[in-house]
């Protein structure tokens, strides 16, 4: 049974014939000539039973024609051949099948496939995870094998390859990837050592191939070369993909492992990072199973003898001349350790077999050590507000003619304040602060005192705030378990003792001892970096200032101190401890009886009241630098900000005085090295 269709659009044409074989799959012979691609795709939609959602912009015609019946399920095959030779496309997803712009295709959502499933010319997605190679290394070798309008993506977190590309090509691409995600040809060789060390073979190899270790030619994978030492079998491990690296490796190692005719070897260790005396001092423990004895002194040679015989620690001390080096000697078990501290060098003179096993203890010592950077936040805010009111009478009279004179009033207030009517009676220049209001009948002269004004009443109004807000960061940077010190402040002299010696006759001679003590900012920390990133901090901070220097027993000063051991991670902000203070106190002085007379008593009383408020706070941020762009990046942010305040300082312009420039730092703390000297380094 056939069934023909004729499709026809502007001056194309269309025939479809269809035919249902009596078994098996249904056919059709496909004949489109010139046909509008809408009408094309609606029809194979007829025939697959597949939704189709054209784009507005797939416009244009197409030619499909087959010489025999082909069966139902190739049709869309074929459609979507034609449909690439457009320059368009069908992505699938959610029961649609979408006929877009082959451009677009990879912003439609197209299927994601698994390994072995891609297929035909739709638009689909697959993941390539490697096993062996870098996705960032065969990126650049699959990119150009997927067509320009698709896109492939590097996951480097999961070593993987994002391809989007027609099936076909994603099933070529699958074979291509498969090739060359292949184990590596090379394996590790091992080099055995007979004589020498394996750690002096190791950093002299690893200079030599200085440019193969760090990869070399643009990072090619046939130019690098691993050694490793392996200290428990004094062997080398070499690996490379370069066949001739590990040969060059082998005929090295074989010339430089040769025995010595000396039998106890002198070997000369530089030290990068430890303490020679230090690290000799470990060492002769190590050997002498003495853990407790001193670091002979920095400018004596001293010679320790280990009693093998005895079986114990029988050391003597033999005293050598003063040298211009520091210099420790060990003798132990038939070898002996000199430290060189003006070269921060060991010289080692043991067996082969003894140096090789303090090779290893030596290479585990001299490491970089962590630094801390302690910053000290010391916050104070303090309120002080006072308040005073008070009415004073007085009065005077003259010499009577019995010869008798009168005096009476209140007075209130400490002498010498000039808060008080006498003072302000007898010398009007010391009237305190604050509003003073009077009542002056001219003068009177008093026996014993002279003429003084005849100040009749005194009225005081005085209210004072006080504000602080002080904040001290000091900044410490030391070694890991090593003490720091930071003061800042003043040496002030305090009296300790003083004597004068006097007489009618003999001249006075006055003798005063004087002790200086810092008055100011102190931070001494200890720290101590733990292997999770913590640190333990001793700190010891003071905060001293003066507050009286007229007290005739000496200057007074106000302290403040901390004193702790405490535990902070890395980075994080603690409180040390701290004082928060609120204090109200009221002063009334009064006539009694009359001072307690409502209204009227307030003018035979003077009040004060006084608020004291402090808040006092320590806080601590240590920051542990293990390297150097650590400390660099926080050196240069401090030191631009110098540089900003030193800016802001300079005098500027003036039309009389001449100009005068500031001192002015670099511009930059870590100035660019030379690129030779950077590639040296």
């Amino acid at each position: 049974m056939m069934l023909k269709q004729w499709i026809r659009m502007g001056t194309a044409a269309a025939v479809l014939a269809l035919s249902w074989p009596a078994v098996g799959e249904e056919k059709v012979t496909l004949n489109f000539a010139n046909a509008d691609i809408e009408g094309v795709v609606k029809a194979v939609g007829q025939i697959t039973g597949r939704n189709f959602l054209i784009d507005p912009r797939v416009k244009g015609t197409i030619n499909l024609v087959s010489a025999s019946p082909v069966p139902s399920s190739v049709a869309y095959d074929v459609l979507l051949s034609a449909l690439r030779l457009q320059g368009f496309t069908a992505v699938e997803a959610d029961g649609v099948t979408k006929i877009v712009p082959e451009a677009e295709a990879k912003l439609q959502g197209g299927a994601l496939i698994g390994k072995g499933r891609a297929r035909g010319d739709r638009v689909l997605t697959q993941v390539f995870v490697l096993k062996y190679e870098t996705a960032n290394l065969v990126l650049p070798m699959i990119r150009p094998l997927v067509t320009a309008n698709n896109s492939v993506v590097a996951s480097t977190t999961s070593n993987a390859l994002v391809v989007t590309d027609y099936g076909d090509n994603l099933r070529r691409l699958e074979k291509i990837i498969a090739e060359i995600d292949q184990p590596g040809a090379s394996v590790p060789y091992l080099i055995a050592v007979r004589y020498a060390s394996v750690i002096d073979i190791a950093q002299t190899l690893n200079k030599l191939f200085a440019d193969a270790a760090g990869g070399g030619a643009g990072g090619d994978r046939m130019q690098r070369v691993t050694i490793v030492p392996d200290l428990r079998t004094n062997s080398l491990i070499v690996r490379s993909d370069n066949a001739g690296y590990v040969e060059r490796v082998r005929s090295l190692v074989q010339s430089l492992d040769r025995e010595t005719s000396v039998a106890g070897n002198i070997h000369v260790v530089y030290l990068k990072n430890a303490e020679a005396t230090r690290v000799a001092q470990t060492l002769r423990n190590v050997l002498g199973g003495d853990s407790g004895a001193a670091t002979a002194p920095a400018s004596t040679t001293a010679a320790f003898s280990s009693n093998a015989a005895g079986g114990g620690n029988a050391n003597t001390t033999t005293p050598a001349a003063s040298t211009a080096q520091s210099v420790v000697t060990t003798t132990s078990g038939g070898g002996m350790i000199q430290a060189d501290s003006a070269s921060n060098a060991l010289i080692i003179t043991a067996p082969e077999a003894v140096y090789n096993n303090l090779r290893a203890i030596i290479e585990k010592l001299d490491v970089r050590r962590a630094q801390v950077h302690v910053e000290a936040l010391i916050v104070e805010v303090t309120a002080d507000k006072a308040a005073e009111f008070g009415i004073q009478w007085q009065g005077l009279s003259g010499i009577n003619s019995a010869g008798n004179n009168a005096i009476g009033g209140t007075n209130f207030g400490d002498r010498g304040t000039g808060a008080n009517i006498i003072d302000v009676a007898s010398n009007i220049g010391t009237v305190g602060t604050g509003l003073n209001v009077g009542v002056v009948r001219g003068k009177i002269t008093l026996p014993g005192v002279g003429t003084v004004l005849n100040l009749g009443m005194l009225a005081r109004v005085l209210e004072a705030d006080s504000n602080a807000n002080i904040l001290s960061t000091p900044n410490l940077l030391t070694l890991d378990n090593e003490e720091a010190k930071i003061v800042i402040g003043q040496n002030v002299p305090f009296i300790t003792g003083q004597y004068a010696q006097t007489g009618s006759t003999v001249t006075a001679t006055p003798f005063q001892t004087i002790e200086r003590k810092d008055v100011g900012l102190t931070l001494k920390i200890k720290p101590q970096i733990s292997e999770g990133g913590s640190v333990r901090l001793q700190i010891f901070q003071e905060v001293s200032s003066i507050q009286d220097k007229t007290n005739s027993a000496g200057v007074i000063t106000n302290k403040r101190s901390i004193e702790s051991t405490v535990l902070v991670d890395d980075g994080q902000i603690i409180a040390l401890g701290g004082l928060v203070q609120d204090s109200v106190t009221e002063g009334i002085d009064k006539v009694p009886l009359v001072g307690d007379i409502p209204v009227i008593g307030s003018l035979f009383k003077s009040e004060t009241r006084k608020r004291s408020k402090t808040n006092l706070m320590v806080f601590l941020r240590p920051a542990i630098f293990r390297d150097a762009k650590a400390y660099a990046e926080m050196t240069d942010q401090r030191y631009r900000y110098v540089i900003g305040e030193q800016q802001k300082v300079v005098p500027g312009r003036h039309l009389i005085l001449p100009e005068m420039e500031g001192p002015q730092l670099q511009m930059s703390p870590t100035p660019a090295k030379p690129a030779a000297d950077a590639k040296a380094n």
